[in-house]
């Protein structure tokens, strides 16, 4: 197995798959669970579901839509979108997902952060932190459900979600989303020498190179959304996995592994 974890990161919009580009124009990709299907058959290390609306609508997760992935899957899941309480938090650990993810809730208030911490493990906590950049080019804390930035600077943030408890960071950049350009290595250098815990570097995935450029930047793993769910220059949806020695082959020499 390898020590890298390569994780597909799949969004919900109103019960189906999109994928964005800059957090914009969600295109639709198919229905979730034929993807964790196809995921399973791939031996995936895990995989990541975000709902991109529920929070902005004001709404809760979708228990039924979660109890029904749940059930098909076989590898760790994480899930985030519209958690607001400690009871959903709990609901959703009990439906199969070994972690949630917090976002606007953590920038509203970093005490629940603590709280589900406490309550859920450390380990079950990941608290996505959606980076953009301003008009000099610093990047900035953004909130996805308002589409503004914070005045509160990067690393200060991530510092204080890790003192808060979270066990992991699923750090995206949203100028990078969905371009194929490759990660923010910058980004992930920033934050990753601030915190002790792992970051999860989310956002630009184009090629195999770009998990290995990530992981040696400072990853402690490597999430993507297209790359896995398109293929080729006209972006047909073609929901797909790399091959475990394809991975090996790019990521051992990050991870200390012999040749």
């Amino acid at each position: 197995m390898l020590a890298t974890r390569v994780i597909p990161c799949l969004l919900l919009k109103n019960g189906g798959l999109v994928k964005t580009v800059r957090f914009r124009n969600p295109t639709y990709i198919g229905d979730p669970i034929n993807a964790v299907k196809i995921f399973n058959d791939k031996e995936v290390d895990e995989l990541m579901i975000l709902d991109i609306i529920a929070t902005r609508q004001g709404k809760g997760p979708d228990f039924d839509l979660l109890s029904r992935i749940g059930r098909e899957a076989f590898m760790p899941m994480g899930y985030g979108g519209g958690i607001r309480t400690l009871e959903e938090a709990k609901r959703i650990l009990s439906l199969n997902f070994e972690k949630i993810i917090i976002n606007a809730q953590a920038l509203e208030n970093l005490g629940f952060v603590h709280q589900l911490a406490k309550v859920c493990g450390s380990q079950s906590v990941v608290v996505a932190i959606d980076v953009k950049k301003d008009s000099l080019g610093r990047p900035r804390v953004y909130g996805h459900t308002d589409g503004q930035t914070r005045k509160i600077e990067l690393t200060t943030y991530a510092i204080q979600v890790a003192n808060n408890g979270a066990g992991e960071i699923l750090l995206n950049s949203v100028d990078r989303d969905g371009t194929f350009n490759g990660y923010d290595l910058n980004l992930i250098r920033m934050v990753s020498q601030v915190v002790n815990i792992p970051v999860v570097a989310l956002g630009g995935a184009g090629q195999l190179k770009d998990f290995a450029q990530a992981v040696q930047s400072g990853a402690s793993a490597v999430a993507a959304g297209s790359f896995f769910v398109f293929h080729g220059k006209h972006r047909a949806v073609l929901i797909t996995y790399p091959q475990k020695d394809e991975l090996g082959q790019v990521l051992r020499v990050y991870e200390g592994l012999n040749q």
